[in-house]
């Protein structure tokens, strides 16, 4: 099996649409898997335009880097993080708390 490769900040992105759960904006999503095997794990490229949702009890990790724009995350204790492009986040299984998209971002992710 070969490795694959992407240029992640440049890469063509399909359209998923709007985030689902979103309660503010209207987050239009977009994206590449680069790896799936049945449900999980699972890697790629994915987007999304302002707004901001809710998350609560993760049922998986997620990893992801900022590739560009800017995002908030806010724990369920109230703790705020700001995003921007270089940070690294880790979002635990069992995780609760709230993103919101600040400017257009795009990320690189694994699930699993």
């Amino acid at each position: 099996m070969d490795a694959m490769h992407v240029k992640a900040a440049t890469v063509g992105l399909d359209e998923w649409g709007v985030r689902k759960g979103a309660d503010s904006g209207e987050p239009l999503t977009s994206g590449l898997r680069l790896h799936e095997k049945g449900s999980k794990p699972e890697a790629g490229v994915w987007a999304c335009t302002p707004g901001g949702w809710a998350i609560e009890d993760r049922p998986n990790t997620e990893v992801n880097v900022i590739l560009s724009g800017r995002a908030r995350i806010t724990n369920e204790d109230g703790s705020v993080v700001e995003l921007e492009p270089g940070d690294l986040v880790v979002l635990p299984t069992g995780w609760s708390g709230r993103w919101d998209i600040l400017e257009p971002l795009r990320k690189t992710y694994a699930i699993w």
